[in-house]
């Protein structure tokens, strides 16, 4: 029997620091811009303009460890109706049972998938494919390699992104995010051609653009170059197009 292809999705974004919902630039936390003070009504304005999922990121979590946004997704999931994919700081187990049983419906795993890969083979086996989503966040080097970033991108990890993302793909994994650090926040246009590689490298994969988007035409671009979905965050918090708008492409 034939597959259906993926749905393509937009996912709006609320990074939130110290309970405020921000925006970094290039992932540098000197670099960040204000966006509003309670999470929760940003999140409750994306669901009525019609969205069906949100990702939540704990940028304190992601630097330091320690996830404590529990009670935000629980109150998001339990008053908006929104499927809530969330990360930052998952470091154990208990982590993303956590996440959850507050409603979440994916977690996100960043750090330890690049350094302890063996751990996030146990949580995909235990938690299930549709649970659990890698981020995967890159940076191209002076040779044209893309390397991988970890500790809220704070430092670089020396291992090849594409071959880390191979492994994880034996070990289960469905659920890719990824983005180009020098991109984040930037306005500049998603990194077409690192997904149109991974999409090619890992067809099995569903993979979340993320990084850049400015415009509606980056949107379609990213679904163009195969990605199941995007992940839009500045553009819309400024306004540049709406929700809506998003949804329809």
């Amino acid at each position: 029997m034939n597959q259906l292809a993926p749905v393509f999705s937009v996912y709006p974004a609320i990074d939130v620091r110290g309970g405020h919902v921000v925006r970094l630039m290039q992932g540098d936390f000197a670099r960040e811009q204000r966006f509003g003070d309670d999470p929760f009504v940003v999140a409750r304005e994306y669901a009525n303009a019609g969205a069906q999922w949100l990702h939540l990121v704990d940028l304190d979590a992601a630097r330091d460890g320690g996830c404590a946004l529990h009670g935000l997704v629980r109150r998001i999931c339990a008053e908006t109706g929104l499927k809530v994919q969330t990360g930052g700081g998952i470091r154990e187990r208990s982590d993303v049972e956590g996440l959850l049983d507050a409603g979440a419906a994916r977690v996100v795993v960043g750090t330890l998938a690049v350094t302890q890969p063996e751990e996030v083979a146990r949580w995909l086996e235990g938690f299930g494919e549709e649970r659990i989503c890698v981020a995967m966040d890159v940076r191209k080097n002076a040779a044209g390699d893309w390397r991988t970033s970890i500790h809220g991108w704070t430092a670089v990890h020396d291992s090849d992104a594409l071959m880390s993302i191979e492994e994880l793909t034996k070990n289960g994994l469905r659920h890719l995010l990824s983005t180009d650090i020098d991109r984040d926040g930037m306005l500049s246009g998603p990194a077409l051609e690192w997904y149109q590689i991974l999409n090619a490298q890992t067809p099995s994969l569903q993979v979340q653009g993320s990084g850049g988007v400015a415009g509606l035409a980056d949107i379609r671009a990213l679904r163009s170059a195969g990605c199941s979905g995007a992940i839009v965050g500045r553009a819309l918090l400024e306004g540049r197009f709406g929700l809506a708008e998003a949804l329809q492409c």
